[in-house]
């Protein structure tokens, strides 16, 4: 009998959340007074405005409370699906290759801003805010970061050395703060190093190799190891530090690149038609766009669902790559390489997901190998 109630109210939880998803992707018939060739100058009045339309609130209400019963129904099923412990072990193969996938997240797009002329984000070009020698000094900069990184040589050192010029350029220039996943990337790298391949693993194997040559000349290798031993109870949090910090630059982008200025959203909405792919109005477009970051933001930041959102992420950023031919491409890989990342640890500690595998889980478990025990005698 409670087996035939639970595959009721599980059936009957399907079938509310296809009619709510039915309801919320329906046409939306409102119109919000705007026009892209004007855009707005008070973001949050424009927000409100969208939001309180009453097509658009009950849209938004009801894409919300299927998110809600989603997320509801994952955590009630999640410890009766064994394919997710299967998935996370498979996962555990591959944390081997994370630092060396930071390190071409970051490495790449740098060398890529260093060729391209921008310090960071795309929004900071060094020709607009450097002189001549200072523009060459920093695509110098960039491009060494770069390539060290990416050949993996002196990877903590550079990872300091390229946080510490983030942090400069930031200061300098406050638009480079949208490039803020080069913080969490950075501190990542600094605290797992170089991993493998690298030519830092190289270099330590002949280091640590007795009867080598290189081994009696060796500068570096055993002041590294003394420091890596040092820091290595903190690379636990790793996944906390690129989790909260993917999740920071979620909220930033939909807030302050959607919500509070959403001219440049409006105009992107206006000259893709993507009113004709979903017919709402623009605004909704431009203000879903910008909740739906921040909803992944949060999520990420306080650690629930984190491997579905970075995955959720992930697919986002898929979309929009080839949805939007002007995508700057390599602006976005430096996030791409921290959702897998993010997608490959998991939450790690301080986070809902840690809470809830280690306490309530477990009794799931029980309880469900208690009732197929009772079943099989």
């Amino acid at each position: 009998m409670t087996s035939i109630r639970r595959t009721t109210g599980r059936s009957g939880l399907v079938v509310g959340v296809i009619a709510l998803l039915w309801t919320a992707v329906r046409p939306v018939a409102g119109h919000v007074r705007y026009v892209t060739e004007n855009p707005p100058d008070d973001g949050l009045a424009f927000t409100i405005e969208v939001l309180t339309e009453p097509a658009n609130a009950a849209l938004f209400g009801g894409t919300g409370l299927i998110a809600v019963v989603a997320v509801g129904a994952y955590l009630w099923t999640r410890p009766t699906i064994p394919d997710f412990d299967v998935l996370r072990s498979a996962l555990t193969e591959y944390i081997t290759y994370v630092p060396w996938m930071l390190r071409l997240s970051l490495g790449l797009p740098l060398v890529g801003a260093g060729f391209i002329g921008y310090l960071f984000s795309p929004s900071v070009r060094t020709a607009d805010v450097l002189t001549a020698t200072g523009q060459a000094q920093a695509r110098i900069l960039l491009i060494g970061l770069g390539f060290f990184l990416l050949f993996g040589l002196a990877t903590r050192l550079v990872a300091l050395v390229g946080l510490a010029a983030y942090g400069v350029s930031v200061t300098m220039f406050p638009n480079a703060i949208l490039a803020i996943e080069y913080v969490p990337g950075f501190l990542a790298i600094a605290l797992l190093g170089s991993g493998r391949p690298s030519a830092d693993h190289l270099f330590s194997r002949l280091a640590s190799t007795p009867g080598t040559y290189y081994s009696r000349v060796d500068p570096v290798h055993r002041r590294a190891e003394r420091f890596r031993q040092r820091i290595d109870p903190y690379t636990a949090y790793v996944p906390t530090v690129l989790r909260i910090g993917l999740g920071a630059t979620f909220v930033l982008l939909g807030l302050g690149e959607k919500l509070l200025q959403p001219g440049p959203g409006l105009a992107v909405v206006a000259k893709y038609n993507l009113t004709a792919v979903i017919p709402v109005d623009p605004g909704v477009w431009v203000v879903g766009a910008g909740l739906a970051e921040i909803a992944f933001g949060v999520a990420l930041i306080f650690g629930l669902l984190t491997r579905a959102t970075a995955a959720g992420a992930f697919l986002l950023f898929t979309i929009t790559l080839f949805a939007l031919p002007d995508d700057p491409v390599l602006a976005h890989i430096t996030m791409f390489g921290l959702a897998s990342a993010v997608f490959t640890l998991g939450s790690g500690p301080l986070s809902i997901d840690d809470w809830f595998d280690s306490s309530v889980e477990p009794d799931r478990r029980a309880t469900s190998e208690g009732h197929v025990k009772t079943r099989s005698g």
